[in-house]
């Protein structure tokens, strides 16, 4: 069960929400899950406290703690379709703010009537990718500003799981590395795109996890070498 669904009193929503949702919008249907909550009195309070029980994927807040005492050496960023709100929760709740240096996602605030509202983080003319947000055009704006500033970086790391992952992993270098989640969406994805002939829109490495003590080992091998 998705962790917000916790928050209703059913647990479930009605098929009228449900079936709203199209591909590429997310955001658009979690807003209309929003403000069906709103309409069913679930408090801002009630849906903070069911965000901050969602446990983490295992061995994540191993791999947070790692980066949050080496951060003279590794900077990490979230770029995430979910919302401002539910990530700053979670990560307060776990006690992993200092671990991670800026967050991409979509703007989220509760109104004056208790509802809770999420907005796009940008627009974007990649047809990959939901209307609301390119990872691609996130991460490329994000590794040139810090380029400007005279930051570079040795390797990247980038781990996910979802479609939308897809889209940023043509940015990364030869010597970088994306890691998809075994079982998952992105994983397949990349299977598919390594099985093409003359593709060379991957050209980073790949190396697939299931826990999060396999990220730790990869990050802590890059930093030995």
């Amino acid at each position: 069960m998705t962790g917000w669904m916790r928050c209703l009193p059913s647990q479930t929503l009605p098929d009228s929400v449900k079936n709203s949702y199209r591909k590429g919008r997310w955001t658009e249907f979690m807003g209309r899950v929003m403000s069906y909550m709103g309409d069913q009195e679930v408090s801002p309070d009630r849906v903070r406290s069911v965000m901050e029980t969602i446990p983490f994927t295992p061995g994540m807040t191993d791999v947070l703690t790692f980066i949050s005492e080496n951060k003279s050496s590794i900077d990490c960023i979230v770029i995430s379709d979910s919302n401002t709100l539910f990530i700053d929760w979670i990560l307060q709740a776990a006690g992993l703010q200092a671990a991670v240096d800026q967050i991409f996602t979509n703007p989220a605030k509760f109104n004056e009537s208790g509802y809770m509202e999420v907005q796009s983080y940008h627009s974007h003319d990649c047809d990959r990718c939901p209307i609301n947000l390119c990872k691609k055009k996130v991460l490329e704006l994000y590794l040139s500003q810090q380029s400007d500033r005279g930051v570079g970086y040795k390797q990247i790391f980038y781990v996910g799981d979802g479609g939308n992952d897809l889209c940023p992993t043509s940015c990364l270098r030869g010597h970088d590395v994306v890691m998809p989640r075994k079982g998952y969406t992105l994983e397949k994805l990349l299977a598919k795109l390594e099985g093409q002939e003359g593709d060379a829109s991957l050209k980073s490495g790949v190396i697939a996890w299931s826990s999060g003590t396999e990220i730790l080992q990869e990050l802590k091998t890059s930093m030995q070498s």
